[in-house]
């Protein structure tokens, strides 16, 4: 597969169309200037910055994988855009939302994934399940899927939850070659049982120049306020290294996959 390095457009918000309330974030379907709508993250929701980044990073990297990811944009919130919201609770979100946002394109009339109706063959459970593992990514279960039906191919949306060591940044270097043991509440576990060819196809797509592509995507606004490290550059840094350690030891987590799926046998 030929590495093209990402490149994420810049869309001005111009409508706030309504709010997703599935989850406590508030997303919202927006319209951009562009005239397309997107779900747009907000900076200012519960999780701030770290779930845009975890989003950006999840997104970049399944797309890199080849999944199939809706285009992820930077959106732009003026400051006058919530003035006339008569919701309180929305008002203030997109307040402290003021500036640099992310998006999904929005995915008009696709379905949520049901693992009842359809079944993916092994491979691509695998896949996913391997690309969960990589990114920790706690929120792809029967519950809650974030995966969806479009166009008659899979999608996956909401890597947000991903990446969860970033939260505190305690320990990090120790927790880049853990295992992940919640793979056990996957919903594609039971199908994934082609793990070990997949995790030589991954390993070699997935290497330097391709992670630090995607790390320079994060804005440097959206790695300030904290005091785990100096510069956004070495909070860059630190993200590039767990994901490279992780990958070289992602033999770990493959094995903790395959052992949770033989518990469910």
């Amino acid at each position: 597969m030929d590495f093209n390095p990402p490149q994420l457009r810049t869309v001005n918000v111009t409508r706030y169309v309504t709010p997703l309330r599935e989850g406590g974030s508030l997303p919202a379907i927006a319209e951009a200037d562009d005239g397309f709508l997107y779900v747009l993250k907000f900076r200012g929701a519960g999780q701030g910055s770290k779930a845009l980044i975890a989003e950006l990073i999840g997104g970049e990297i399944a797309r890199a994988l080849g999944f199939k990811v809706p285009e992820i944009v930077f959106a732009k919130l003026d400051e006058a855009f919530g003035r006339t919201e008569p919701d309180e609770e929305i008002q203030d979100l997109l307040k402290a939302s003021v500036g640099l946002n992310l998006a999904l394109h929005y995915l008009s009339g696709a379905i949520t994934f049901d693992p009842v109706i359809t079944t993916p063959n092994a491979k691509l459970a695998s896949q996913i399940v391997w690309l969960d593992c990589l990114l920790t990514n706690v929120d792809r279960t029967p519950r809650n899927t974030n995966m969806l039906t479009w166009h008659k191919e899979l999608w996956l949306i909401d890597h947000g939850a991903s990446l969860y060591f970033h939260h505190s940044w305690h320990n990090w270097e120790q927790q880049a070659a853990r295992p992940f043991v919640q793979v056990k509440d996957h919903v594609l576990l039971p199908l994934a049982t082609e793990l070990d060819l997949v995790d030589n196809e991954f390993r070699s797509i997935l290497n330097e120049a391709c992670i630090r592509s995607i790390i320079a995507l994060i804005p440097c606004e959206w790695l300030t306020g904290e005091t785990a490290f100096h510069s956004a550059e070495d909070y860059r840094e630190a993200y590039v290294k767990f994901l490279l350690t992780r990958i070289a030891h992602s033999e770990i987590f493959v094995k903790e996959a395959q052992h949770a799926a033989e518990t469910l046998i």
